[in-house]
């Protein structure tokens, strides 16, 4: 029976060795044949999951390309700040390290409860702030003493500085954090990557739309870091691409002039070159200091500044509306003699009024007396309203609409900002969408002197006049000359051709010229008493717009209205007549202030162009680059 048992718990155990050196084979099998997997077969994925964690990618900013004047004055500065920085782990008595730093640095005790509460809240290994933008005197006094502080470091960086202020903020813009709308466009444009360095980006003006090109291409070190993420040695180093250079078409010195000339006033003024477009002077006023968005304006100042009732973060220049009133005249004329509406010798009778045909409703001359018998130049000179109130009647809405589109009203110019509204040239289609009505007569009567539903900025008024200048050519305004990075540079590529208006070599186009210039020099001219003695010659032509309606039977006093509901005056001008160098577009909101008024001015910005200064070379702005 003991034999039996003992023979039966030997088979037993036989069994359960067998059953145990299987399984002990098959993990055994199970363990080799992973470790075959990781080892051997999956070897380089593996490999490279380990070198991205001990391969660490640090991204090098590029420096920021400048931007000149057309003269080569440089218009912004990259400046050098210096923070001190702290990495915990490398310090032994963190409270004997501060108070040293202080005389030093001259830490205050807000800078140090900053500090530490930072401290509390980042990795031992990493490096933490301890004071931004050191003084000179603070760099040099650290610098002497470094030796005396392990773990304690100097770390530069650049930022943008904007010298001349508000005198270019509509203009050259200004850069400032980048947000994560602006991180989701990048990623979107393929780009993301190119910022990883980066802290701030062009936001307005220049510095938004040529951001491409002032930029430039991050570098980026290629580091070997431990466990702890401290960088053992540098593997490869890939130095950034600094951003181009760009030199604008601007004056430097005449935007300041006309700035003084506009200081104090809701203004704006636009100079360009006829020849090419090129913008010469772009004046908002008034304007806003950039620099304080570069680092990030305080909700506080930011709020003012939004709240201001000059609205001084509005480019007036391409994002004024305004009705161009008489400014139009030339252009409705052009329009009216290239459709074969009037002829130069058609003649109407300009009365104190003029009565829509049909109705009762009468349309007002700004003469009180009326102007007798009027031809097209004649009604350019004096800028006679029912002269033009007839002419619009005789085109109805949808050929002025066809005509003065091509001229540029109504649409963007096209220029180098992307800050520009597009204004309003009404139509019928337009009326019915917008406000479920029909066109009326009445409608296109206000049209034809640039008033009712009709809005522009000035710098449509530029455009049209630039092309009635070179006989229907129409030319895209800019502002950029040029980009250059060392030996390579790039000119100012124009867009696409634009379509000629009507037939460059028609007579009509010198004829309204000539109506201009009679404006600005006939004894019956409006402009006569400002302009007819400018040795250079000067055309012109003004324009009032209301800023509301009178009634039928009421008379506008400027004096007995409040200043924000006074109009607005309008001043667009060439000159030199024979060979014009410039064309300018002048408003004053509500018609200035302080007994500025919008001819005298227009005359001393033609005047300091135009005619020997002691001070300066008036004619360093004559096609200089």
């Amino acid at each position: 029976m003991n034999f039996r048992n003992f023979r039966a718990e030997e088979k037993l155990f036989v069994r359960r060795a067998l059953v145990a050196f299987t399984l002990v084979v098959t993990c055994f099998t199970i363990l080799g044949i992973n470790l075959y997997r990781l080892q051997i077969r999956q070897h380089r994925y593996y490999q490279t999951r380990s070198n991205e964690n001990d391969i660490k990618m640090i991204p090098i900013a590029p420096t920021r390309g400048l931007i000149y004047d057309r003269n080569g004055i440089p218009l912004v500065r990259n400046v050098t700040w210096y923070d001190v920085l702290i990495t915990p782990f490398k310090v032994n008595d963190m409270a004997a390290t501060l108070k040293a730093l202080t005389p030093l640095l001259d830490l205050t005790p807000e800078e140090i409860e900053e500090f530490q509460h930072t401290l509390r809240q980042s990795s031992r290994y990493k490096p933490v702030e301890l004071k931004a933008e050191l003084t000179d005197e603070q760099v040099a006094r650290f610098s002497v003493n470094q030796f005396r502080f392990t773990g304690v470091s100097v770390d530069t960086y650049q930022d943008r500085e904007y010298p001349y202020g508000a005198d270019l903020a509509h203009v050259v813009g200004y850069v400032s954090k980048i947000n994560d709308s602006d991180y989701k466009r990048l990623n979107a444009a393929g780009s993301g990557e190119n910022y990883a360095a980066d802290h701030n980006i062009g936001k307005q003006g220049i510095e938004k739309y040529y951001e491409a090109l002032l930029h430039g291409k991050t570098g980026y070190q290629e580091v070997e870091v431990d466990n702890h993420g401290r960088i053992v040695r540098v593997l490869e180093e890939v130095p950034p691409v600094a951003g181009k250079n760009i030199y604008l078409t601007l004056d430097l010195h005449l935007q300041q002039y006309v700035e003084q000339q506009l200081a104090g006033q809701r203004a704006a003024v636009l100079i360009e070159d006829p020849h090419d477009g090129s913008v010469l002077a772009m004046v908002s006023s008034p304007s806003y200091d950039p620099n304080p968005f570069v680092k990030g304006i305080s909700y506080k100042a930011y709020k003012s500044l939004l709240q201001n009732k000059d609205l001084p973060l509005i480019n007036r220049v391409t994002q004024g509306l305004y009705p161009p009133a008489s400014t139009v005249k030339p252009y409705m004329a052009m329009s009216a003699l290239l459709t074969h509406v009037i002829t130069p010798t058609t003649t109407f009778y300009g009365a104190p009024s003029w009565t829509l045909p049909g109705t009762s409703r009468k349309y007002r001359d700004w003469k009180k007396s009326g102007h007798g018998m009027l031809d097209v130049t004649k009604a350019i000179e004096e800028s006679a309203d029912t002269f033009f109130y007839q002419v619009a009647f005789m085109m109805g809405i949808d050929r002025i609409h066809t005509m003065l589109s091509q001229f540029g009203y109504g649409k963007s110019t096209g220029i180098d900002l992307s800050e520009e509204y597009n204004g309003l040239l009404p139509s019928r289609e337009w009326k019915q969408k917008v406000h479920k009505r029909t066109w009326y007569q009445g409608d296109t009567v206000s049209v034809g002197i640039g008033q009712g539903y009709w809005i522009a900025t000035p710098i449509q008024m530029v455009k049209a006049m630039v092309a009635l200048i070179n006989n229907g050519k129409v030319i895209t305004p800019h502002l950029l000359a040029k980009a250059q990075r060392g030996n390579w540079q790039q000119p100012y590529q124009p867009v696409r051709p634009q379509p000629q208006i009507g037939d460059p070599a028609s007579p009509y186009w010198s004829l309204v010229r000539h109506a201009m210039f009679g404006m600005a020099n006939a004894p019956n001219g409006t402009g006569y008493k400002y302009f007819h003695t400018a040795p250079y010659g000067i055309a012109a032509k003004s324009g009032t717009s209301q800023v509301f309606s009178l009634k039928q039977n009421q008379t506008y006093n400027a004096k007995m209205i409040p200043i924000r509901l006074r109009d607005h005056i309008f001043y667009t001008a060439f000159a030199p007549f024979k060979d014009p160098r410039v064309a300018i577009a002048l408003i004053l909101e509500n018609g200035g202030n302080e007994n500025v008024t919008a001819a005298p001015v227009m005359r001393n910005i033609l005047d300091h162009i135009f005619l020997p200064t002691p001070a300066a070379d008036p004619l360093q702005i004559a096609g200089k680059q």
